[in-house]
């Protein structure tokens, strides 16, 4: 495997868009796409109209035209749904999907890919939360069918991604396991996929993409190396200085007087003996500076993944109003990224970034009313019957409650779904002209994010932060790195 110095984080829901992917791909480092809730940007961006022609480029280049065809007949709107009119809504996931939701999966992960790796022929990588578990199967066969050469996945333990991607290659059928609060012995919490379902021709074998796991501590790292049913090619160390879901602290939960989860030193992985594990690995974390690229290099790491800085350049799926709003922030220091306990339905800390007029406006949050219409954070459940239904934290109390959830674990929670569909320019309109809002993430350094603002300027490139990053130095030391005895890249 040929490893890039550096990772583009996959980050938010389109956030991480092919535009930024392959702007990132084309100075020869790793572009990624976030594969987070594709088939909803898919539909969007054709309900939309499309501009630019983009979608429907790639859907002209996917292998199976009448796939293609019966996702633009039944989202496309030729000049864009009218200013007002509420999104045409996907359907939500079920542990067993309708075809039509299955072909969405394909489809949407086929166009992004594609997009990303158009117009050159260096590596495209996609990522995926493991906890948004029902689009797996379906997903990475997308992705798989335009050519991804690596898929990053972190938020769970991806043991049985691997295995998936072996029997891709030859169209074998994969099945993944469903979580499910309260799932009995018997109970039959498998998902299943078949390829070959799903083929309008015979195409030849695909090739695997390599797996780089997203991981918090050596314990998980061991663990996936032997117990994954394929191989784990690499992993990505991701501090909880990081932007998005965070991984919890070990231990009891401890808070600050801001509501911040205290980390401590059990939660530093030991980079020592991930070098013994003889797996490339990449840091992550604040490590968007040419000195802490340098300082992982030294460290043994293959490099570094990189979010923030990314999120805020010029090809960021960011829309330009939060985005423009929160880099002036940056630049007079001002800025604050708070890692809030309580934001996600899931449990896990997310990051958010204080900006008014989103939900990290309390004011915001509180007169939003409470509604899940997207459901990829949703809990599967057992119900007395012994039937597989969902739950969102961040849904009306009275639903969750009905369906066994504690009000406890209502407290707090925002409909993440919702506010990171509004961060790209694609909010849901409600029937009372109601529009949703942004939930914005970053990392820890978004302060640090003004060393790469031009003089008075908030407008910088994807390459403009591959150059400051690699600065002077960097290329000599990785070629050292890369012919020493203990190199695990070539």
């Amino acid at each position: 495997m040929d490893c890039p110095v550096i990772i583009q984080g996959g980050m938010g829901v389109a956030v991480s868009s092919w535009e930024l992917a392959n702007a990132v791909c084309r100075e020869g480092q790793l572009g990624v796409v976030s594969g987070t809730a594709l088939d909803v940007v898919l539909a969007r961006r054709l309900q939309a109209g499309d501009p630019g022609g983009h979608m429907r480029r790639a859907l002209d280049h996917f292998p199976f035209p009448e796939m293609a065809k019966r996702v633009r007949d039944a989202y496309f709107i030729e000049g864009g749904k009218a200013e007002g009119v509420p999104y045409k809504k996907t359907p939500q996931h079920l542990k067993v999907c309708s075809r039509e939701m299955q072909e969405l999966f394909i489809v949407s992960n086929f166009v992004e890919v594609y997009l990303a790796g158009e117009g050159h022929s260096n590596p495209v990588g996609i990522n995926f939360l493991e906890k948004i578990q029902i689009p797996h199967l379906a997903s990475i066969y997308g992705a798989m069918l335009a050519g991804v050469d690596f898929i990053l996945m972190g938020a769970g333990i991806p043991m049985r991604i691997p295995g998936i991607l072996d029997k891709y290659v030859n169209f074998e059928p994969a099945t993944y396991p469903l979580y499910v609060a309260g799932a009995q012995p018997d109970d039959d919490t498998t998902m299943r996929f078949d390829p070959r379902d799903y083929l309008e021709r015979e195409l030849g074998p695909l090739k695997r993409p390599n797996f780089l796991a997203i991981i918090a501590s050596n314990t998980l790292a061991i663990t996936l190396l032997k117990k994954s049913n394929g191989k784990v090619n690499g992993f990505i160390i991701e501090g909880p200085t990081a932007g998005g879901h965070n991984a919890p602290p070990r231990g009891k939960l401890q808070l600050n007087d801001a509501g911040e989860p205290i980390y401590g030193e059990r939660d530093v992985v030991d980079l020592a003996k991930m070098r013994e594990l003889g797996v490339p690995f990449w840091l992550a974390g604040g490590y968007g500076s040419p000195e802490k690229l340098r300082e992982a290099l030294s460290d043994g790491a293959a490099g570094i993944q990189v979010g923030t800085p990314f999120a805020f350049c010029n090809e960021s799926g960011l829309r330009e109003d939060y985005r423009f709003a929160l880099l002036e922030k940056a630049a007079s220091g001002r800025a604050h990224v708070k890692t809030d306990a309580n934001a996600s339905p899931t449990g896990f800390p997310f990051k958010v970034a204080s900006l008014d007029g989103t939900v990290s406006d309390l004011k915001v949050y509180e007169a939003r009313p409470r509604v899940c219409d997207l459901g990829y954070l949703r809990e599967g459940y057992r119900t007395e019957s012994g039937e597989i239904d969902f739950r969102c934290a961040s849904e009306p109390v009275t639903v969750f409650i009905a369906k066994g959830g504690k009000v406890e674990d209502t407290v707090g929670r925002k409909c993440v779904c919702n506010g990171l569909l509004a961060n790209i320019s694609h909010p849901q309109v409600r029937g009372n002209g109601r529009v949703e809002t942004g939930i914005i993430t970053a990392g820890d350094d978004l302060v640090a994010v003004a060393r790469f603002l031009p003089e008075n300027g908030l407008r910088y490139s994807a390459a403009s932060v591959i150059k400051v990053l690699l600065g002077e130095g960097v290329a000599e030391q990785q070629a050292a790195a890369v012919e020493s005895e203990t190199a695990v890249c070539h």
